[in-house]
């Protein structure tokens, strides 16, 4: 269902909270405390998603094909199909587009809805027509043979005979087989292996043959380089480790392919497919000019393609898995994927490291991802380093030594040396976990935690990956709230503060305390206002500032603090009894019981500040002509009128309305209504009002009010933030690396989301957590966390940051005394995103060490480029190897030169 317009509106019709993704959070009607009606309350018209459908094709069912482009949330939102049939019912339109659930996954099932099925081309090689095939993703092959001998009218029975030996093949009347660019690579044998585990992608060909008299078409039993096989016996490979991650035929280890054992040639997958053809249990060495190859995007996967060039030329992995790795395959982990994501990932990179340039496509080791990992299934744009995340710790899974991991219990410093306790904690790592990935890419952290009630202090190691690294610009939010007088004593005045992006609505109301110097005795109350009346009440401390948007109108409001049985009252305003204006004053009713008097009474003093000149002469004109003279008006401020013809001269004011201000009564018409701001009835001055019960009032201003009373101050409030624009940072004005990680290192207090549960005081606390440095890795792998998701913001910076090629120093970082290894790096790969969230385009620079070059894998391009051109805004992950001789006395660190 379409988001845009139609499904927005919707929302906005039955009062609920759309925030920039609809659907992605649970509604809660506390987030409307004041039972305001929806901000839009017309009712939407029909649904139309003809806007979705490629060519406005307006046929409806699975097979319509919708536009590629399309990002749930921005543009459509899932709806179970009872809630369409209710849609439908209540608002007509269409077309309807419905999808399926599928479950994906092998260790972790999922349940996705498959937004985009498959789609094949189909080549009969009879004639050489083409047809498309829509079909999901998890139909199985036989199902696939259904549907193209339905679509050829070739009899199934004929055609769809189930393979158990290789001479079945002469018995079968149809082939379809796997032509992913145009190139045999493997037949499609019939059974309930899935087109994803069979590696079919979106959009390639599928070759159909069809014996025709007794004769196949030429080429039958050729493989993916056009070469002829001859059908004969082989014998079955007796390794417990076949190319491509496959199955053995010796010991029963079976991988997904398993239920596709004949595939290749159709001879067994002892002929695996030419494009994964590289046996692990040898040593292969780096062909001529290796390492340049590119690899081929198969729908959105250039995110995919960015993360593997950056490990494949990570040169401690490249060397390791061009060995003879196969003993330190671990399947039996329940932590890991039974070593097929290590073979998978191995394969491809000796196949990358061959001789030759030509683009490979990545399909075997895609489908393995999707099998372990079904977040990364499908062909949607996604996050490279959060691939990379996973890749580092399934290898490392899929490699770890250690067999049975021993239980070891977590232990406090208490008090200990930090050189001891990190020791003893990193034994303790290493004897559960000790693979490649631990020797080459794994740190150590010390984290420091301290109670701010008794003081107790808690020292960890701990390991890490990656280092995740903020940019400084992304810590500090600026906010403009417009603070109101509850005692009607000064105008309103707009305060911008700063705060910290991930706060809470107590340290808003905390800096705006400063900003406005708050008494003592006072409190701020939050608001956000829309519409011209309060939408919300902000009084939960601990909600985050993220749940508040840059476009919207937040107030504050100074009042007493509370009280029992004060009064709340709210002064809404309304235009000669039409439409809501201004923006509404809060106060409180003082203590004791309260009349409709004291309402009368309060909502005169909070209009005093809103007092034009023009007032005081009149109630002096009025004075003086009683006692036989007159004086001059004279207004100084332009008249707010809902009518802009009038002008004050021509205000109709008779005597009444003058002794009435003169005496200090209100000529407005005050009313008292219920909690939604409706149903208004007059207020009677005698009538009684309830202790501490909230009071909502409605002040009707016509002409006459508006030439006494400048409800200027009361319009236009400021939103939370205007962006405006700017000029592109220069690399002058760029932020450094090094800030960014004092930025990551600093001490800070835990959210109220993730408290520290203190030993001493037996309760959770708000600690404050302190990260230092304490053992650095060979391969250090920096993230620079340009994105931030919350619920309403969805943001990416392009700031651009200066980091270091070489003498990357973080000696003074590390805090350990005892390591003496060098702390001294260099740059050897960056994953780079451009673009925009939601889609972008990913792309790598990898340096080849052998040539000392460095080269940009952009999908299946590789081309050279400069090390002056490598540092961009859009670097996004950075790779660094550490250097094993220390640079030489004199020579000029990096680490103190960003604009090198």
């Amino acid at each position: 269902m379409k988001v845009k317009w139609w499904f927005t509106d919707w929302q906005k019709y039955i009062g609920q909270d759309t925030g920039d993704y609809p659907i992605g959070e649970h509604y809660t009607g506390s987030q409307h405390l004041n039972g305001v009606p929806s901000k839009a309350a017309d009712r939407p018209g029909h649904i139309d998603n003809s806007h979705l459908v490629l060519n406005g094709d307006y046929n409806e069912g699975e097979d319509v094909e919708i536009l590629r482009t399309l990002e749930e949330g921005r543009d459509y939102v899932l709806v179970p199909l009872e809630v369409w049939k209710k849609f439908l019912d209540w608002y007509k339109g269409g077309p309807a587009l419905p999808r399926k659930l599928i479950s994906q996954g092998v260790l972790h099932k999922k349940f996705n809805v498959e937004v985009y099925p498959l789609f094949l081309n189909l080549v009969d090689s009879r004639d050489n027509s083409q047809s498309v095939i829509r079909i999901s993703k998890e139909a199985s092959i036989h199902e696939l043979y259904d549907r193209v001998c339905k679509l050829h009218e070739i009899e199934q029975e004929k055609a769809c005979h189930m393979i158990f030996f290789i001479s079945s093949f002469l018995n079968l009347q149809a082939h379809i087989w796997d032509y992913f660019n145009k190139r045999k690579h493997s037949m499609l044998t019939v059974s309930n292996q899935t087109l994803e585990e069979a590696n079919l992608q979106m959009d390639q060909d599928i070759l159909l043959e069809v014996q025709l008299d007794g004769y196949w078409p030429s080429g039958f039993g050729m493989d993916s380089t056009g070469n002829e096989l001859a059908l004969v016996p082989i014998e079955p490979s007796r390794s417990s480790v076949t190319i491509a991650g496959g199955p053995t035929l010796s010991n029963g280890y079976s991988t997904g392919f398993s239920s596709n054992s004949y595939q290749g040639n159709g001879l067994g997958s002892v002929f695996a497919d030419k494009e994964d053809g590289y046996d692990l249990l040898s040593t292969t060495t780096k062909g001529d000019r290796g390492g340049l190859a590119g690899l081929q995007n198969l729908g959105n996967t250039c995110f995919m393609n960015s993360a593997i060039q950056c490990l494949v030329h990570t040169p401690p992995l490249a060397e390791y898995f061009l060995q003879d790795y196969s003993e330190e395959i671990n399947k039996q982990n329940p932590l890991g994927m039974h070593g097929e994501l290590a073979i998978a990932f191995g394969e491809l990179l000796r196949r990358l490291w061959s001789s030759g340039r030509t683009p490979f496509a990545p399909r075997i080791f895609k489908g393995k991802l999707a099998r372990f990992a079904p977040q990364f299934s499908g062909y949607n744009q996604h996050d490279s380093q959060e691939l990379l995340a996973f890749l580092l710790d399934g290898l490392h899974e899929d490699l770890n030594r250690v067999k049975q991991k021993p239980y070891i219990e977590t232990k406090d410093a208490n008090g200990l040396p930090d050189e001891d306790v990190a020791d003893e904690c990193w034994e303790y790592h290493k004897a559960r976990n000790d693979s490649v990935i631990v020797d080459v890419c794994q740190g150590q952290y010390k984290s420091t935690l301290v109670c701010p009630v008794c003081g107790k202090v808690s020292v960890t190691f701990d390991p890490f990956m990656y280092l995740s690294l903020p940019l400084p610009s992304t810590v500090t939010r600026t906010m403009t709230v417009t603070i109101f007088y509850g005692d009607g004593s000064a105008l309103p005045m707009p305060y911008t503060v700063t705060v910290l992006k991930d706060g809470h609505y107590k340290d808003l109301s905390q800096a705006l305390s400063n900003a406005c110097c708050l008494k003592s005795d006072e409190n701020i109350l939050l608001a956000e206002v829309y519409d011209h009346r309060i939408y919300r009440y902000l009084e939960n401390p601990l909600d985050q500032l993220s749940l508040i948007r840059d476009d919207e109108h937040i107030v504050a409001y100074r009042l007493p603090k509370s009280k029992e049985g004060l009064t709340r009252l709210e002064i809404n305003h309304q235009c000669k009894g039409k439409k809501f204006m201004g923006t509404p004053l809060v106060t409180c009713l003082g203590e004791g019981p309260q009349t409709g008097a004291d309402i009368h009474s309060a909502v005169h003093k909070m209009l005093v500040p809103l007092r034009r000149k023009a007032y005081f002469f009149l109630t002096q004109e009025h004075t003086s002509k009683e006692n036989g003279s007159a004086s001059e008006i004279d207004v100084d401020r332009p008249l707010n009128s809902c009518n802009p013809q009038s002008e004050f001269g021509n205000q109709l004011m008779n005597n009444m309305e003058l002794k009435q201000i003169s005496s200090g009564e209100l000529p407005f018409q005050l009313y008292r209504t219920d909690e939604r701001g409706l149903n208004p009835s007059f207020i009677e001055k005698d009538s009684l009002v309830r202790h501490g019960q909230s009071v909502k009032v409605l002040l009707d201003w016509s002409d006459v009010e508006h030439g006494l009373y400048d409800a200027s101050y009361l319009e236009d409030l400021p939103e939370v933030y205007k962006a405006v624009f700017t000029v592109k940072k220069t690399r002058q004005e760029a932020i450094s690396l090094f800030s960014c990680l004092e930025a990551f290192l600093k001490e800070e207090p835990l959210g109220p989301d993730d408290m520290w549960y203190c030993p001493s005081c037996k309760q959770h606390r708000q600690a404050t957590k302190k990260l230092d440095l304490w053992r650095l890795p060979e391969i250090l792998v920096v993230h620079l966390k340009r994105f931030s998701y919350s619920r309403y913001l969805k943001n990416k910076l392009d700031t651009f940051v200066n980091f270091p090629i070489r003498n990357l120093d973080l000696s003074k970082y590390v805090k350990s005394k005892g390591d003496t290894h060098s702390h001294v790096y260099e740059l050897y790969a960056i994953s780079n995103h451009y673009g925009g969230l939601g889609g972008g385009h990913y792309s790598a620079y990898a340096k080849l060490m052998e040539e000392n070059r460095w080269y940009h894998f952009d999908d299946s391009h590789v081309s050279p480029v400069s090390e002056d051109e490598i540092r961009t805004s859009a670097a996004y992950v950075l790779f660094y190897q550490k250097v094993k001789v220390e640079p030489e006395i004199g020579e000029p660190s990096q680490a103190h030169s960003p604009s090198c």
